[in-house]
């Protein structure tokens, strides 16, 4: 369900294989469930995407703090990997998915599923933690046992990876003011197609970028950071989670 690149080179072209967008809007629609009949583990799921959330805030609240990039910082916390659950958006993408392939510029189109994908991924490896963590309140320490226990380690590459080629995506309509003309022209009919909702999800994130200037600094912090984040919790060293400038070499400020 991945998207297959149409030619080597260049972030910005992808070609997206018949049925993916289908495939990937069904999946995240079960992750939704995934602990139907399980109030216990459902409210712990919860808590971990709030505690996570909060992470991801400590460990780029240079970025947040600055006026520059705070949007940009909220729509990849709050829409991409947040704690909220956009049932009604999946369906609207259930219902217009082919209507999308005519309405949206490809490279927004691209940038969509790749939301898509990452909240797939996401939700996946959310419910792996919530059955490894121990019980009690979530620290630093019982969160990095059960991101060990879990593994997972290519995934948790491909996470990070998602975060930066959606940003690359968006950067990149934000840069074409053919296509950005295009996103706003299709709001009127995503509006009475009944997914305006989905619309102003994908509207938001380029405005956040388009206030940036230039998210290519941006981009490589969050990476970088996570990252680092990722090999510390992997070599089992003390949890880096409190990454700021002068401390890893993706700082935007």
């Amino acid at each position: 369900m991945k998207l297959r690149a149409s030619h080597p080179g260049g972030p910005h072209r992808r070609r997206i294989e018949p049925g993916t967008l289908h495939k990937l809007l069904t999946r995240n629609a079960e992750l939704r469930d995934v602990f139907r009949g399980e109030p216990e583990l459902a409210r712990r799921l919860k808590d971990l995407q709030t505690w996570q959330s909060r992470r991801l805030l400590r460990t780029h609240k240079d970025l947040h703090d600055d006026p520059r990039y705070r949007q940009a910082v909220d729509f990849f916390i709050g829409e991409l990997y947040g704690s909220g659950d956009p049932r009604a958006r999946d369906r609207d993408l259930l219902k217009v998915e082919r209507m999308m392939d005519r309405l949206l510029p490809p490279d927004a189109l691209a940038a969509l599923c790749l939301a898509i994908e990452l909240e797939v991924l996401s939700q996946e490896l959310d419910a792996d933690l919530v059955r490894a963590l121990p019980e009690g309140p979530i620290t630093d320490d019982g969160y990095a046992d059960a991101y060990r226990s879990v593994g997972r380690r290519t995934d948790r590459n491909r996470q990070i990876d998602l975060m930066h080629r959606i940003g690359e995506y968006l950067e990149g309509v934000v840069r074409k003011p053919i296509v950005r003309a295009l996103v706003h022209l299709a709001r009127g009919p995503a509006h009475a197609a009944g997914f305006g909702g989905l619309q102003d999800f994908l509207e938001r994130g380029l405005v956040a970028f388009e206030n940036m200037g230039g998210a290519e600094q941006f981009l490589a912090a969050i990476r970088d950071r996570e990252r680092q984040a990722m090999e510390g919790l992997f070599a089992s060293r003390a949890v880096p989670l409190d990454a700021q400038p002068g401390e890893d070499r993706g700082s935007a400020a």
